[in-house]
């Protein structure tokens, strides 16, 4: 069969309805009269996995799929489709493996609950059934760019509850929008999964928050916009760090410098976009105990928003300033275990240098992790009460900063600012 009235048969059509891109994959391979084993050995998988992501409908790795349907010449209009954005009821796609707890709500909650998250668990499994069964669209007459905006303040506040309790909601909304296939309306579909892979990351629901991150890399690719790949794959590059995957981590993110380069930076917002990069770059290489490269990108990343703003242009994707790349400094000789130049990065660092209450939040938590490094729980609880005060979830809500105020308190318990840090972060730090 000729490869234009393949991918017009019936066959094809009946797999778009299905929702099933795993079997576009199969029909692509055996047009091309490959094995699995060909095809994994051209995506860098085994024949095992090849076999699973065409046979399966419940999967999580939607960037293995593009990739695997790209090497196998399924149109990329086709795949659209069945991924559920061409004028269809939105894609159903859920995680790998049993899904033990919701076939047990009691589980989930229980399990959500043991996470330590300040974050009430029915708005976090709200998401979590979102991302698995997506809802009916809201019908809001709010125009949906409005309402991205007014979620990412919630973010850039640290109201993350707000945000979680509309992602659902949004993310319906946003995928009947991209259903349209413009460019604009597929960008925007990525950008609410970026933003909901950001808060799961943020509140450490790692697992939900790579789902999230995979999709929003997919629609990325799919709008054909550089930046918003480049800052979905940053997305998907911080949450892999998370779960212990630094080689595929700094995959991505090196994979979207090269993509940013290749615009020319010829604007604002790709320069910008560039100096973002370098930075995500040089952390994930610090946590991965790369210091040549670390040190490496953190100074290209100071040189190259040498040039930028010292206020980001309003609604800029990558909003990085000179200031941001010197704190972005100091998580990096954190990472690398050297909080005496940490400290020293961030020496010049102060609140009005940054315009959201998350950033201001995290300029102080980053000193106060740089400050309990190196032992000194007076500095280290003074930042982290300063970070409270600004933006209250980057203390109650993240993980780590929750295990450094529970270590205050087991250890610290007489140091001004203790007892407040530790009723703020709630009993998992008590």
């Amino acid at each position: 069969m000729r490869t234009d009235s393949l991918w017009s048969s019936g066959k094809v059509s009946m797999l778009i309805a299905h929702r099933d891109p795993g079997g576009l994959i199969r029909i692509g391979r055996e047009q091309r009269g490959w094995r699995q084993a060909d095809l994994g050995a051209r995506i860098g998988c085994s024949a095992s996995t090849v076999s699973r992501l065409e046979q399966r409908r419940r999967y999580t790795d939607l960037e293995l799929i593009q990739h695997a349907a790209q090497e196998v010449g399924v149109p990329t209009n086709v795949l659209t489709a069945s991924l559920g954005l061409a004028g269809v009821p939105a894609a159903r796609v859920v995680a790998d493996g049993p899904r033990c707890a919701e076939e047990d709500p009691m589980r989930r909650r229980t399990l959500l609950a043991a996470a330590g998250l300040a974050a009430p668990a029915t708005l976090l499994a709200g998401v979590e059934d979102a991302l698995a069964n997506m809802p009916d669209p809201t019908g809001s007459p709010i125009p949906l760019e409005r309402r991205i905006t007014a979620a990412r303040g919630y973010f850039d506040t640290g109201q993350h509850s707000e945000l979680l309790k509309r992602l659902p909601g949004l993310l319906a909304d946003a995928r009947k929008a991209a259903q349209s296939r413009q460019e604009v309306d597929v960008a925007r579909l990525s950008a609410c999964y970026s933003l909901t892979s950001q808060v799961l990351t943020k509140i450490g629901s790692y697992d939900q928050s790579r789902l999230s991150a995979d999709r929003a890399a997919i629609y990325a690719d799919l709008s054909g916009s550089p930046l918003v790949a480049a800052a979905a794959a940053r997305e998907l590059s911080i949450v892999l760090r998370h779960q212990n995957q630094p080689a595929a981590a700094q995959r991505h993110i090196l994979d979207a410098v090269s993509r940013v380069e290749k615009t020319g930076l010829k604007t604002g917002a790709q320069a910008s976009a560039y100096a973002q990069m370098l930075c995500t770059t040089s952390y994930t290489a610090a946590r991965a105990g790369d210091r040549g490269q670390a040190l490496t990108m953190i100074r290209e990343a100071a040189q190259a928003a040498r040039n930028l703003p010292h206020e980001s242009a309003e609604g800029r994707l990558f909003p990085i300033t000179p200031a941001a790349v010197d704190l972005y400094a100091v998580g990096v000789h954190w990472a690398l275990g050297d909080a005496g130049a940490a400290l020293e990065a961030g020496r010049s660092l102060h609140a009005a240098q940054f315009e959201t209450a998350e950033r201001k939040g995290r300029m102080h938590t980053d000193l106060g992790r740089a400050w309990w490094q190196w032992g000194k729980p007076e500095q280290t609880a003074a930042e982290l009460l300063s970070a409270l005060r600004v933006s209250p979830g980057e203390v109650r809500d993240r993980p780590a900063i929750r295990k450094i105020v529970s270590d205050l308190r087991s250890r610290h318990s007489q140091v001004a600012g203790v007892r407040e840090l530790v009723a703020a972060a709630g009993p998992r730090a008590a």
